[in-house]
């Protein structure tokens, strides 16, 4: 078969730099994914193969480079979506789908999408008025949520945020802990304060809520409410019966959205209870304005060994699971 060939000459040192990676690692993972050669001699790169994969190669390259021009960060789940890209044909253009700013932090750092399941996240939440993140940890679910409510309430397209979430956790252990019961749900709560903390300022989420304008509360403080122009969050969801599910979903009111996030891997309901999370996907999956977004392995942004840990206990609960259906 004839052999095509692309030579990409790269001029700035720093680029090249970025480009390879350390160790050549960037360039490694490219090679990994396509039948090609590439070899690198100075500041060429010359790409050898099928026509079709010299051209998925290079257009690759010329994205990451492109990258590091704009001063973004360049790391392997960047260059992973563009290989998946050039493997499906797509022709989605990934580093603008990513320029969105969902939202500034009180420090001036903006907030925006990493992943392109993230961006459909973002999308779902502004189209819908009750949308589902669900997926594995690390993959932004609830701390996009609140980036999402915070812009929805500078907006005063809202006029409160109101976040929840079980304290199944603590079971039977709140009964021994210190304090009134707001004292002893604290604990719970604490990765939605962080979230609020980050993006609002200690100083302007504590007037906030001295205002009553936020609300970081357990799950059973919603009972009996309707939540008008809200933005609510309801995280851990997986850890709702059915029962609680139901209850959170018929609070909410005029002018209001409601997120609602979960893992459905990481239930900690008593035996014998089911999840109000995995039952409403089957319930609620057709009724129009209800969105359902289910975030993969490779939307974590934590550190990669995140996704190897998830991938590897997944491949071990289903060699657990073959193994009991066999006896």
């Amino acid at each position: 078969m004839e052999q095509y060939e692309q030579t990409l000459l790269i001029e700035e040192q720093d680029i090249l730099t970025k480009l390879l990676g350390v160790h050549d690692k960037n360039l490694k993972l490219i090679k990994s994914n396509f039948n090609s050669n590439i070899l690198l001699r100075d500041n060429e790169i010359k790409i050898t193969g099928e026509e079709i994969t010299v051209n998925a190669v290079s257009n690759i390259i010329k994205n990451i480079i492109n990258e590091i021009k704009n001063k973004n960060d360049i790391n392997e789940q960047k260059i992973s979506y563009y290989i998946e890209m050039e493997k499906n044909n797509s022709d989605l253009d990934y580093s603008a789908l990513l320029k969105e700013v969902i939202v500034t932090t009180n420090s001036g750092r903006s907030i925006k999408p990493k992943t392109i399941g993230q961006k459909r996240y973002i999308d779902l939440i502004n189209e819908k008025d009750i949308t589902f993140g669900i997926g594995p940890a690390g993959t932004g679910k609830t701390y996009l949520a609140v980036a999402q409510a915070v812009n929805a309430f500078r907006k005063k397209e809202v006029e409160r945020i109101i976040l929840t979430r079980p304290a199944v956790e603590a079971g039977e252990k709140l009964g021994f802990l210190p304090g009134d019961l707001q004292d002893k749900v604290n604990p719970y709560l604490r990765p939605l304060y962080d979230a609020l903390f980050d993006i609002f300022g200690i100083d302007n989420f504590l007037k906030n809520v001295e205002k009553q304008l936020i609300e970081v509360a357990p799950l059973a403080y919603m009972r009996g409410r309707t939540l008008d122009s809200s933005f609510i969050i309801l995280d851990e969801a997986q850890n709702t019966t059915n029962e609680q599910m139901k209850m959170f979903l018929t609070r909410l009111g005029h002018g209001s959205k409601a997120v609602i996030t979960g893992d459905i891997t990481q239930i900690d309901l008593p035996d014998g209870k089911k999840s109000g999370l995995r039952s409403v996907i089957k319930i609620l999956k057709d009724i129009e304005g209800i969105g359902f977004m289910f975030f993969e392995k490779r939307d974590i942004v934590r550190h990669k060994l995140v996704q190897d840990i998830i991938k590897a206990y997944e491949e071990h609960e289903y060699k657990h699971e073959k193994n009991s259906n066999k006896k």
